[in-house]
């Protein structure tokens, strides 16, 4: 699907705080967008420096969606501060939107924020993804009929965290995951997906088939976690503070 950069940019032209970056995330990150998909940009903003030594707390998060030029747009940001907390947690998705390929709009700052990133990699991330494919496995098991949509996401949080764990890369494509992992079935969903409607379902009779593969992916997780060579601790506080207090003091007018 060809995505219309410049409209994004329109929409994130407009938002009230300085941005650090803005990238795509959700199902055009993942490789499996239908039609009628919705874009969902991602991305870090910096408050005024009054708020930050003030005492409100100011716009921590920045929620805005709508309909631009024809396109669904879904805009969140967070404050620096509070997406570099995240960073430094086992939070498997801010460092996706961080990796992801996908750029509206990026900083100077933003590529070497991508190189500090990598030290905030650990074996613990592997928790985030185990919990997320619990979550929407739970979603897909539950509807009649089960939807295709969370299925897939299943499939692409259990691949990303085998990915991350085994290569200590963050890749959030399913269609490059499954270049290694060469799930047959999973192009035949895939292109469900894209040229379906976006409430696409499934039979019931294909729950048995996926929940075998499920168990057995989330198995491999597991045994990839205990596995890997992966730190168990981030490295990345002293740089993420350095650059925190440079992004800080650019806001100074």
């Amino acid at each position: 699907m060809t995505i219309d950069y410049d409209k994004m940019m329109q929409h994130v032209s407009m938002h009230p705080h300085p941005l650090l970056f803005a990238t795509i995330s959700g199902a055009h990150l993942y490789g499996f967008p239908s039609a009628d998909s919705d874009f969902d940009l991602r991305g870090v903003h910096l408050l005024p420096i009054e708020t930050v030594l003030g005492l409100d707390d100011g716009d921590q998060t920045v929620e805005k969606e709508g309909i631009f030029d024809g396109l669904e747009i879904d805009l969140v940001t967070h404050d620096v501060a509070k997406f570099f907390g995240l960073m430094l947690r086992r939070n498997g998705y801010v460092l996706e939107q961080i990796f992801s390929p996908l750029v509206v709009f990026a900083t100077d700052e933003f590529e070497e924020l991508k190189s500090i990133a990598a030290g905030c990699i650990t074996k613990h991330h592997a928790h985030h993804y185990l919990g997320f494919a619990a979550t929407q496995w739970k979603l897909f098991a539950k509807e009649s009929p089960p939807r295709v949509k969370p299925l897939l996401y299943v499939y692409r949080v259990l691949l990303t965290g085998i990915h991350l764990m085994r290569t200590g890369e963050v890749e959030a494509n399913l269609v490059r995951l499954n270049e290694t992992s060469k799930l047959s079935f999973l192009d035949d969903l895939i292109a469900q997906k894209q040229t379906g409607p976006e409430k696409g379902t499934l039979t019931a009779a294909d729950l048995d088939f996926h929940t075998q593969h499920y168990e057995r992916l989330t198995a491999e997780l597991e045994a990839a976690h205990n596995d890997c060579s992966l730190p168990d601790q981030p490295s990345a506080r002293p740089a993420l503070n350095d650059l925190l207090v440079r992004l800080r003091l650019q806001t100074i007018s």
